[in-house]
């Protein structure tokens, strides 16, 4: 029987700590971006004693973000600082189900934003499409909810599928530390990534479909209004909200990507590339929330408030 020994203290690399410093950076950019926007809106709910659907959607997509990257950053901490301590049972199965929880959120928060960006601003004749317009404020809280059941439901499973490929797939272990690890990616880890590219995609889809039905009434809009030469409101709307979709879309593409080149080299075992497709990642958090607070005009000038460069401001205006 071999003898249990203390596990091996961390030899940080070169590399190892290039990376922390820049999964740190971008950890603290993007739980800074995502805590102004959740703080904003509390500060506003407190003073209102109530919160538009808008806003309600805005605060739970900012909680999501910022809780994601906490759950990312230790991830990677651990991963690259403290590797024998994060295959500690059940360390590692929490992480993982925890990440894909809020990960997960993300996809459909914003999904449930342009969402209510479609039913709220399209124009259509459709009883259907009327009655959701009118129920909107009442729809909201029933699609965050729902939401979060889905999610956690993801949560959950990614737990399991993490707690049977580690048990099934250990060759030896001592006081709940996980010494030595033979995993097949392809074997007990596809569950893993098929269920986080069923969420992508199907989150994918609604966004798709609410970009689409936003761009046709723009279109139809434009046409009846060739004539008018005054400045339309419900133009600007449309426009200003396939801007935010087209920005969700570049970036959701990107991600995906990320996710199907993620799965290619986990079977190859190439981690460093892995780690890279991860840094990656990790910036969209905090870009999303940028676009957000640029695309609402309450956030926008809270943001503006605070910069201290005068020249920061005046170019970030020129931009917007």
């Amino acid at each position: 029987m071999e003898a249990c020994h203390p596990p091996e203290q961390s030899n940080v690399t070169s590399y190892a700590a290039t990376a922390v410093v820049i999964v740190t950076l971008e950890a603290l950019a993007g739980m800074w971006i995502n805590a102004f926007i959740v703080s904003v809106i509390c500060m506003a709910w407190i003073k209102r004693k109530t919160l538009n659907s808008n806003e309600k959607i805005l605060l739970f997509l900012g909680s999501s973000q910022f809780w994601f990257l906490c759950i990312a950053w230790l991830y990677s901490f651990l991963s690259l600082i403290y590797p024998n301590y994060l295959y500690v049972h059940p360390i590692f199965q929490l992480l993982a189900g925890a990440r894909s929880f809020f990960n997960c959120s993300n996809l459909w928060f914003s999904a449930s934003l342009f969402v209510f960006y479609c039913i709220k601003i399209a124009n259509f004749r459709n009883s259907f499409f009327i009655y959701l317009k009118v129920k909107i404020d009442r729809i909201v809280p029933c699609l965050l909810l729902g939401s979060v059941l889905f999610c956690l439901v993801m949560g959950i499973t990614v737990y399991n599928i993490m707690d049977k490929a580690l048990s099934n797939t250990l060759n030896f272990t001592c006081q709940g530390r996980i010494w030595k690890s033979s995993i097949r990616i392809d074997q007990h880890f596809f569950p893993y990534y098929f269920i986080i590219g069923f969420g992508h995609a199907t989150s994918f889809t609604v966004v798709i479909l609410s970009a689409l039905l936003l761009l046709f009434s723009l279109w139809r809009h434009k046409r009846n209004m060739q004539t008018n030469s005054m400045k339309d409101l419900s133009m600007d709307a449309h426009i200003k909200a396939m801007k935010s979709i087209l920005s969700f879309f570049i970036m959701y593409s990107i991600n995906f990507i990320c996710l199907i080149l993620t799965l290619i080299y986990a079977m190859k075992n190439e981690n460093d590339v892995i780690f890279l497709i991860f840094l990656i990642q990790y910036t969209f958090p905090g870009l999303h929330s940028l676009v957000l607070i640029f695309s609402n005009s309450n956030l926008e000038k809270r943001l503006l408030g605070i910069l201290p460069c005068g020249k920061c401001k005046v170019f970030l205006k020129r931009e917007l």
